[in-house]
């Protein structure tokens, strides 16, 4: 069963393309741990939709991520489909690590960097 985050759904949808945008873009984030776990099946679908790499894919990956500016030439979706699928060409998921960092300072909450492997 999927985590709700404390969110009603179109607001956990948002939130975990906003993290899925970034976490391509900067292919390291921190967060926290729930919410870095229940990101991690989000970018792996992305992934695998890069790697299949035919339009239909490219246009199911535009709808879900954000319009944002990996850099001047280049956004999300393209870096998705350049970059981050050639890369993992021969691997069969597992694209992403969590990597747990222990209590925030001000609430406790448990943070975790999730990065690209």
């Amino acid at each position: 069963m999927a985590r709700k985050l404390g969110r009603t759904t179109d607001q956990r949808m948002a939130l975990l393309r906003g993290l899925a945008t970034d976490l391509i873009i900067h292919e390291r984030i921190e967060t926290t741990e729930a919410k870095a776990k229940e990101l991690r099946s989000v970018v792996e679908k992305m992934i695998t939709l890069g790697k299949r790499g035919d339009l239909h894919a490219r246009r199911q990956a535009a709808a879900f991520l954000y319009n944002a500016e990996a850099n001047e030439n280049e956004d999300a979706v393209q870096k998705l489909f350049s970059d981050i699928a050639a890369r993992y060409d021969e691997r069969q998921g597992g694209y992403t690590r969590v990597l747990k960092l222990g209590p925030r300072k001000g609430d406790g909450a448990e943070m975790a960097v999730i990065e690209l492997v």
